[in-house]
C-alpha cells in the first residue's frame, strides 16, 4: 500500500488487496448490457434520416455516459486483480502485456475497417468516409477527430490507462488518480492520438479502481438506494438532452451516476436471473470489435433491398442494425474466429 494511501481516511484510504480472477456475474452482466448500449448507440454514425431527428436525442443521452461506464467496469476489473499494484520492476511485462492484448485488434480493426470502407464507398452509403488511403491512415492513427473507425479509440485509451495507473497509484493511491483525472478532463487537449477522448474518459477508469478497493462498503450502497440512483440518473439524463447539462459537465454527472445505478441494478433481482446479459458480457470484445462493420453491412443490404434510410423505414432500421451487430459478431467468433488461434485469443 503506498504511504499516502495509508494516512487517508477510512473511506478515501486503499483497502488491502484482492486479485481474485474468480468471476463476477454482476460485472459479466454489466458488461452485456453496456456493450448493448454501444451497439445502439452506433447504429446511426452520422445524421438520422429526414423526420428522424428525434434519435440526436437519444443518441446524446446515450452518448452521456455509454463510455465512461465501459471505462469504470475496466477499471474495476483491474483494481479486482491488483493490477494498479505491479511494481516499477514489474511495468516491462505489464506494458508488454497489455500491448499484446489491446494494440493488435486496435490496428487490425482499424486498418480493416478503413480497407472495407474504401472497397465499398463507390457501391453503397458509408458513414465517415475516409479521405483516400493516406488520408484515412493519417486519419485513424493521427488526426484523430476525422477518423474512419473511431469506434477502436477505447482500446487505446484503455491501454494508455493501464500502463499509467500503476507508477501512479504507487504514489498518491487511487484517489489521486481520481484527482488527475479530473485534471485531465478540466482540459482541452487536441484531437490527437485520440488525446482528447483519453482526458474525458481516463476519470472513469480511476474511479473503477477507486471502487473496486472500497466495494465492501460501496456495492451496498449501490442496492440500498437504487431508486434514488436511478432518479438522480434520468434527471441527469433529461438536463443533457433538455435542460443546462453539456459538454464536459454532462460527461462527468451521467457517467458518474450511471454508475451505481447500472451496477447496482445488475445486483438485484430480477436481473440476477438474467441470462443474456452473462452471454453478451462474455462475447463483449467480439462484439465491441466488429459490430459497427456488422452495422455497416445490415445498413447496406436493407438499402439493397429497397429500405431506404428515410424516416418510416428507420423503424426497420433500428432492431435489424442493432440485432446485427450483437449476433453477427458472435456468429463470426463462433463459426470463423474460434478456428483461428490468433484471432480466437484477440477477441476474447
Amino acid at each position: 500500500m503506498s504511504t499516502t494511501a495509508a494516512a487517508l481516511p477510512a473511506f478515501i484510504a486503499t483497502s488491502p488487496a484482492r486479485p481474485s480472477r474468480e468471476r463476477r456475474l454482476d460485472l459479466d452482466r454489466a458488461k452485456g448490457v453496456a456493450i448493448l448500449i454501444v451497439v445502439f448507440g452506433h447504429i446511426v454514425a452520422g445524421a438520422p434520416p429526414p423526420g428522424a431527428e428525434w434519435w440526436d436525442l437519444l443518441r446524446t443521452a446515450i452518448y452521456a455516459f455509454h463510455m465512461p461506464f465501459f471505462l469504470y467496469l475496466s477499471g474495476t476489473v483491474f483494481g479486482l486483480m491488483g493490477t494498479q499494484r505491479t511494481p516499477l520492476s514489474g511495468m516491462p511485462a505489464l506494458a508488454a502485456k497489455r500491448a499484446a492484448r489491446l494494440l493488435p485488434p486496435f490496428f487490425l480493426f482499424g486498418l480493416l475497417i478503413l480497407f472495407g470502407k474504401l472497397a465499398t464507398e463507390h457501391f453503397v452509403h458509408v458513414d465517415n468516409r475516409p479521405d483516400g488511403l493516406l488520408g484515412g491512415l493519417r486519419d485513424l492513427l493521427f488526426t484523430t477527430a476525422r477518423s474512419p473507425a473511431t469506434s477502436v479509440w477505447y482500446l487505446w485509451v484503455l491501454f494508455v490507462c493501464s500502463i499509467a495507473a500503476p507508477p501512479i497509484w504507487r504514489r498518491i493511491g487511487a484517489p489521486g488518480l481520481v484527482l488527475i483525472g479530473l485534471l485531465l478532463l478540466a482540459l482541452d487537449p487536441p484531437s490527437i492520438l485520440y488525446a482528447d477522448r483519453l482526458a474525458r474518459h481516463a476519470v472513469f477508469f480511476a474511479i473503477g479502481i477507486w471502487a473496486a478497493e472500497r466495494e465492501a462498503l460501496l456495492l451496498p450502497l449501490f442496492t440500498r438506494y437504487l431508486a434514488l440512483w436511478w432518479l438522480a440518473f434520468v434527471a441527469a439524463l433529461l438536463a443533457t438532452v433538455f435542460g443546462p447539462l453539456s459538454g464536459d459537465l454532462s460527461l462527468l454527472v451521467c457517467g458518474l451516476l450511471s454508475i451505481p445505478a447500472l451496477h447496482g441494478l445488475m445486483r438485484v433481482a430480477p436481473v440476477t436471473r438474467w441470462q443474456w446479459p452473462l452471454v453478451l458480457g462474455q462475447a463483449s470484445m467480439v462484439i465491441y470489435l466488429f459490430n459497427t462493420i456488422a452495422i455497416g453491412v445490415a445498413k447496406a443490404a436493407l438499402i439493397l433491398a429497397g429500405i431506404g434510410w428515410t424516416a418510416a423505414g428507420f423503424w426497420i432500421h433500428i432492431p435489424v442494425l442493432t440485432a446485427a451487430g450483437v449476433i453477427l459478431p458472435m456468429l463470426g467468433k463462433r463459426l470463423v474466429l474460434r478456428h483461428i488461434p490468433v484471432l480466437d485469443r484477440m477477441t476474447s
